[in-house]
């Protein structure tokens, strides 16, 4: 049974002592493959450094590239020329995190939606699948969102929380759906076990979101208290219980739509 991992933070200080530990803990529980998630444009190129250092074979560790809506206040004339060049590299298989975040508000609104469509303009020129977030902003992203998606190639609503409008609007525009560990968190993910019956096997998939996001549920827990890639199987635990399927077939289906969405190869 193979796992990928869509939405890992690698770079994350809390991993900086021994990132390849990570990867190899991940792949003896059978995350075979990760995406490395880049929220600006200095932690991007850190995550395409980290998928050349610890991945020599290219078939394991790949990157998202873009500017995540808490540090859409540094965003200027010049980001999109060099993001535009991260997009070129191989190991980038994503535009993003990008999106929108009115929870915390920690850019300004209209810089955030500025930095969003320019990040989706990339998309569209370069045909590269989005990797989006967003917290207390869905009908604005909708909205952003839609004269944009028949020019996109893909797009997902990576850690997915939100209510089942929310989730039934982002379906319509045909996105693919990104769940995390929140799924096991008694004090406020239960409203999602019986949406995840809603999303279609093509376009589920799942992330540890790591080292956010500790699975609630998980036993036992680890001292460090961090979320890591290695831990996903709970993820898949908990999700396959709530859509009636065994393990097997959601970790089979949610691979190949990761496969398939972030142009992976298969591994033997």
């Amino acid at each position: 049974m193979q796992l990928v991992d869509i939405g890992v933070n690698l770079t994350h200080r809390s991993f900086a002592s021994a990132p390849s530990a990570v990867v190899e803990r991940a792949r003896a529980a059978g995350v075979t493959q990760m995406v490395l998630t880049g929220t600006s444009l200095a932690e991007s190129e850190a995550a395409l450094t980290l998928c050349r250092e610890l991945d020599e074979s290219r078939q394991h560790l790949f990157s998202t590239a873009g500017v995540h809506p808490h540090d859409a206040s540094q965003w200027t004339g010049d980001s999109a020329s060099q993001l535009r060049a991260l997009l070129a590299e191989p190991e980038v298989r994503a535009v993003g995190e990008c999106g929108l975040d009115f929870n915390r508000d920690f850019s300004p609104r209209p810089q955030q939606e500025r930095a969003l469509e320019e990040q989706l303009q990339l998309a569209v020129e370069s045909a590269m699948p989005v990797f989006l977030h967003e917290r207390d902003a869905s009908e604005r992203l909708v909205a952003i969102l839609k004269p944009f998606r028949d020019r996109l190639s893909a797009a997902v609503v990576h850690c997915f929380t939100g209510d089942k409008r929310a989730l039934y609007a982002y379906l319509d525009l045909d996105l693919h759906i990104g769940i995390t560990g929140w799924i096991c968190d008694e004090r406020r993910g239960t409203h999602l076990h019986p949406l995840v019956r809603d999303i279609r096997a093509d376009r589920l998939m799942l992330e540890s979101d790591a080292p956010y996001l500790l699975p609630r549920s998980l036993r036992p827990k680890p001292k460090s208290g961090h979320n890591e890639p290695a831990y996903l199987p709970e993820v898949l635990r908990e999700v396959a219980g709530h859509r009636g399927e065994s393990e097997a077939q959601l970790a089979a289906h949610t691979t190949l739509t990761a496969r398939q969405f972030f142009g992976l190869p298969d591994i033997d």
